[in-house]
């Protein structure tokens, strides 16, 4: 008689085993696994100078295959970066916007490279105050001639043609040198211009307005066309969640990359990363970018 009581109490405890451990199965699914607990937003987010892309590209491409997210806010706090980086991150948007609403919320700044890597998304939403605008390209070119004169240093550089090693920091750029990098940082100027008025369907008028890099606040942004409305993070949130037609208070949740992202800043990695550029540029010469300078010349 003992034993009826025994066995329901074990297949109870065995069901609540069961139940505990397909919960734990459900919460580790894969983002892609499909829409388990609602609809939610993706958040992406873009702080500091754009020196690599590999993380934000990850973040949207998981974003974009994921069902359960609705729509994605990209978060840009920049002042811009890398040519290179800058554009991988646009045409990656350009790609998720295809699939699911993007709404940029600009911080602080988000100005050049900040700036585009907003301009295709589905909507931009700036503070009144945000620093953005500043569609060009800069190369800041040290030289550092009469120093190491001073400290009795030397570089020697052997070179296979007249304009290899233009922006060594040992010595001023003659004219052919200069010319040639104002020709590759008016090309790459003609490729964030067109990028920005085919993203943001600019007139003539609107064009003429900002094609002298001019830096503008979000207030300016938005009587050029350059931003849609103003708003803060919560605004862009409630946007991102009405473009994804979501009920409610959304869910705003980060991707793995960006985890992985803080461990490594927890760890100085992007700290380390910054300084070795910063070397490799001095050493390898010039390295235009799509960054805002307010430093002057």
């Amino acid at each position: 008689m003992r034993k009826a009581p025994m066995a329901a109490a074990i297949g109870i405890s065995l069901l609540i085993v069961a139940a505990f451990a397909l919960g734990v199965i459900l919460l580790a699914a894969k983002p892609d696994s499909g829409p388990l607990f609602g609809a939610k937003l993706g958040l992406v987010q873009v702080k500091g100078a754009i020196e690599d892309s590999r993380v934000v590209l990850e973040a949207l491409d998981e974003f974009a295959r994921d069902k359960a997210i609705k729509a994605i806010v990209l978060r840009v706090d920049s002042p811009g970066g890398g040519v290179g980086p800058s554009q991988e991150i646009f045409r990656q948007v350009q790609r998720t916007v295809a699939i699911k609403p993007v709404v940029a919320s600009m911080g602080s700044v988000a100005a050049s490279g900040g700036y585009y890597i907003s301009a295709p998304c589905t909507r931009l939403v700036a503070n009144p105050g945000t620093i953005t605008g500043s569609i060009g390209v800069i190369a800041v070119i040290p030289d550092l001639e009469n120093l190491l004169d001073k400290l009795g240093v030397k570089l020697q550089t052997v070179k296979t043609g007249e304009l290899k090693g233009a922006g060594l920091p040992n010595r001023p750029l003659n004219e052919a040198e200069r010319k040639m990098l104002t020709e590759l940082n008016q090309d790459l100027y003609q490729q964030f211009l067109g990028d920005v008025i085919e993203a943001r369907k600019l007139d003539n008028q609107q064009i003429q307005a900002v094609k002298d890099s001019r830096v503008v606040s979000g207030r300016q942004a938005l009587e050029l066309g350059l931003v849609d409305q103003l708003g803060n993070f919560n605004d862009a949130v409630a946007l991102a969640a009405s473009l994804g037609k979501i009920e409610g208070r959304p869910q705003l949740v980060e991707p793995e990359a960006g985890r992985e992202k803080l461990w490594r800043k927890l760890l100085q990695e992007e700290s380390l990363s910054f300084l070795s550029a910063a070397w490799t540029r001095l050493r390898t010469g010039v390295a235009p970018q799509y960054l805002l300078s307010l430093t002057g010349d």
